[in-house]
Formats: C-alpha cells, sequence, structure tokens
C-alpha cells in the first residue's frame, strides 16, 4: 500500500503545501545562514511527519455490523456521558455521548450505524475549546440525523480552538454504511452523539475510543 492510501484525501493539498513551503525555507536557510542547514532540516522533517500524522487514514473494518449497535465515529476520549435535552432535531431528552478530538488523533468521522440521513444543517459560529459546555451549541458545527428505521442517531461535529474547517459528505436522503467515511475535522475537534434514552452505553468517561472499533452504545 503506498504511502497516499494511507493519507487521507482532505490532506493532499495541505502536505503538498508543506512540502513546497519547507523547501523553500531550507533553500533559503541554504543560501543565507548555512551553519543553521541540518538544524532547519530537523525541525522541517518533524514538522512534515506531524502533518503527515494528522491526516492519517488507518483501514478500520468493522468486524459485525449490526442496526443495534453504535460504533466510535471517531478516535478519542469519552469526555460526556448524560442525559440532557436535544433542542435542535428532536426536541427532548436523549443521552449525550461526546468524544473529544486531540491534535494526535485520527480526525477521519464514520458513520456510527447504517440508515438513511433523516436531518443535515451546517452551523457557523464560535471556536471556543473543544470540552467547553458549551461548543455543542454556540461553536461551528454540523449536525447529521441517522435513521435505521427503528431509530434515530444524531451525530455533532463541533469545532474546537485549532479546528478551522469541518468538512462532511452527506445530504439528506442518503443512504449510508456504517463505518464509511462521513467527514473530517482538521485540527482538534469533538464530536457528540444523541442516542435513545433506552440505549445500553458501553463506555465510560475517560475510556479512549477508536472509530469503527469501539462499541459506544447498543440500542
Amino acid at each position: 500500500m503506498n504511502l497516499f492510501q494511507k493519507i487521507h484525501h482532505e490532506g493532499y493539498k495541505i502536505i503538498l503545501g508543506s512540502i513546497v513551503l519547507l523547501a523553500l525555507l531550507n533553500v533559503g536557510v541554504f543560501y543565507f545562514v548555512p551553519s543553521l542547514l541540518t538544524a532547519a532540516g530537523i525541525v522541517s522533517l518533524v514538522l512534515f511527519f506531524l502533518v503527515l500524522q494528522f491526516f492519517r487514514n488507518p483501514r478500520r473494518e468493522i468486524l459485525v455490523a449490526d442496526d443495534n449497535t453504535v460504533y466510535a465515529p471517531a478516535d478519542g476520549k469519552i469526555v460526556v456521558i448524560e442525559e440532557t435535552t436535544e433542542n435542535e432535531y428532536f426536541n427532548a431528552k436523549r443521552l449525550q455521548v461526546s468524544i473529544f478530538m486531540s491534535p494526535t488523533n485520527v480526525h477521519v468521522n464514520r458513520n456510527p450505524i447504517s440508515g438513511t440521513v433523516n436531518y443535515f444543517k451546517y452551523h457557523p459560529g464560535k471556536y471556543l475549546v473543544a470540552w467547553h459546555p458549551k461548543s455543542s451549541d454556540e461553536n461551528e458545527r454540523t449536525t447529521t440525523v441517522i435513521g435505521n428505521g427503528d431509530s434515530e442517531i444524531l451525530m455533532r461535529q463541533v469545532a474546537g480552538a485549532l479546528a478551522k474547517r469541518i468538512v462532511n459528505y452527506l445530504e439528506i436522503g442518503d443512504e449510508v454504511k456504517q463505518g464509511a467515511d462521513m467527514g473530517f475535522i482538521k485540527f482538534g475537534s469533538r464530536v457528540d452523539l444523541y442516542l435513545p434514552l433506552d440505549a445500553k452505553i458501553e463506555v465510560q468517561k475517560g475510556d479512549k475510543v477508536k472509530g469503527n472499533l469501539t462499541v459506544i452504545a447498543r440500542l
């Protein structure tokens, strides 16, 4: 498998831009401050590999596809598990499970269940830190609702202090497959899931989870 098959396509332009920028930087150091060329080369390599690791896209196959199982839509840490009122779509109480994605996590977002996209909306907003209690309502975000015929799951991509672009590939009416890529958030963020009150939560606050591998809940 070549390198670019392991890198998400959202990173191609940024990676190529980084190569050009770092190459120009090192050429400048070579001509004007040659004594710092070794140090500049080391720093450039470190920065380049940091960009590469951010856009990595590891292959994650769901071992057992199940309409009643909600898999993690993102890599990160569980920061919220609570009963709350969801006011955008359900206007009712739901179980909220939130995953904080640090800049070192894989930032691919995946469909937690299979089904039909019943609702989608993009909201411009602020860039509060992703763990801020008001980030789910005030930050830039997208809201996607997927229904499988028996239940509906709301997934919210929330921008953080460093995240300046949320990408979502879904549209209302799309038929989606559990585990397939549904979006990407660049440079630190948060994903919220709103589940039925009778869902059985399989994770605890503080747990580290991985997209398509960790079971978040059973419906």
